[in-house]
């Protein structure tokens, strides 16, 4: 039997030409259509995509906002939109994940590649993120496919929304409200991050975490915060506890209590001791 009877067989066929794909064609169009940029989009609800267009401009403006009110270095809008490569990040992500939303090949994972180069921020067009999110300064910040990023969200550089799976699923982080990810965190899994979360820099998070939770450490601990809730703007992710100090200081103070209770059995052996010399001079 021919390859190309094989391919057919099995349902490989290119959707805009109906030709059985290859083996090494991976996609759901032939390299001929993509090269002569011959392909269909598939059927879209068009009221679906005009509201996603202005969800774009509207998030777009969030977005902005956010800067100003998460970074006091930012002095003025044409400095936020011409400076700032987690703006550019951001914006370029959304117009890609439209276009990965609609089934367009090769047009999303291009523009991320273009952001990619531009801001030193990848974030994969499948990424799903909300309103009033903000990447400050941003290089090295890697975004997977199927993150989901809820609103009001801050990300600090080297952050890390990592899979674990080989397998096409859900193999991100999905990442609640009001967040905010210290500089060089790791996040993964297919874990979920609660609402009013604070994740301290450099920690490794592998497992859920509850709202209104600190992490910190490698692996990640969660920290109690005296059960106050964070502020839904909080910033200060350099203010966190640190567990494993805590464990010392309280293993410190265990061997001080011990030691001073051998300390107080040895004089009274001695106590003991004396008084029994004592009764034996005396007899």
């Amino acid at each position: 039997m021919l390859k190309d009877e094989k391919c057919a067989e099995r349902n490989m066929l290119c959707l805009n030409c109906g030709n059985a794909l290859s083996d090494k064609e991976k996609s759901e169009y032939c390299s001929k259509c993509l090269l002569n940029l011959e392909f269909k989009i598939k059927e879209t609800d068009f009221d679906r995509i005009k509201d996603h267009l202005e969800s774009i401009l509207d998030s777009f403006g969030s977005d902005v906002r956010a800067a100003f009110q998460k970074d006091p270095a930012a002095r003025s809008l044409v400095e936020v939109l011409t400076s700032y490569p987690g703006i550019h990040a951001v914006l370029l992500h959304r117009v890609a994940h439209f276009f990965w939303e609609i089934g367009l090949p090769f047009v999303p994972r291009f523009l991320s590649h273009i952001s990619r180069q531009i801001t030193g921020i990848e974030i994969h067009p499948g990424a799903e993120i909300g309103k009033d999110f903000f990447i400050d300064h941003g290089s090295g910040t890697v975004i997977g496919e199927t993150a989901e990023v809820g609103d009001n969200v801050t990300i600090y550089q080297n952050v890390t929304l990592g899979g674990t799976s080989l397998n096409q699923e859900k193999r991100h982080p999905t990442v609640g409200n009001n967040v905010v990810i210290g500089a060089g965190a790791k996040l993964l899994g297919p874990i979920k991050i609660g609402d009013n979360v604070r994740i301290g820099s450099n920690s490794v998070v592998t497992k859920d975490v509850p709202s209104n939770s600190v992490v910190v450490g490698v692996p990640g601990k969660i920290v109690s915060r005296n059960g106050k809730k964070v502020p839904e703007i909080d910033l200060d992710h350099g203010d966190l506890p640190d567990p494993i100090t805590d464990i010392i200081k309280k293993l410190i103070e265990r061997v001080d209590e011990l030691e001073e209770q051998v300390n107080s059995l040895k004089k009274e052996k001695e106590i003991e001791v004396k008084k029994s010399q004592k009764r034996k001079l005396e007899s």
